[in-house]
């Protein structure tokens, strides 16, 4: 159970079809547990992540929208989506910031950027 104090920040991505969001989130990243689903509104979520989307007819937002998903894990994630072929052919390296990062965009634009500093990862 989650301690009452603590606190979580989520991500809300603007999405121009729910049900294509829906399809692209469970069947390739993975996030099949359903919180929520209704016509403008959608939320699911998978161990450690859970994403908002919400219903918008503009793909500028979409297509100026990211987030930013770190920790230890990032290399089984990296793993687990290239079997899926939704890595970004940038791949998965250390950038000019000290970060190795790789990134999935969606259907509609929104960039999700997967990172960890290096030296971190899970044992």
């Amino acid at each position: 159970m989650a301690d009452p104090a603590d606190i979580a920040v989520l991500p809300v991505l603007p999405s121009l079809d729910l049900a294509e969001t829906k399809a692209f989130y469970t069947e390739k990243l993975g996030l099949s547990e359903v919180v929520h689903e209704d016509g403008t509104y959608l939320i699911l979520r998978r161990p450690g992540i859970e994403l908002h989307f919400w219903l918008t007819d503009d793909r500028g937002l979409c297509e100026n929208t990211s987030i930013y998903i770190r920790g230890g894990g990032i290399d089984a994630l990296h793993a687990e989506f290239s079997m899926r072929g939704i890595v970004h052919e940038r791949g998965f390296e250390v950038r000019e910031w000290n970060m190795k990062e790789f990134y999935v965009y969606d259907p509609h634009g929104n960039l999700l950027r997967f990172g960890r500093i290096p030296g971190e990862e899970a044992e």
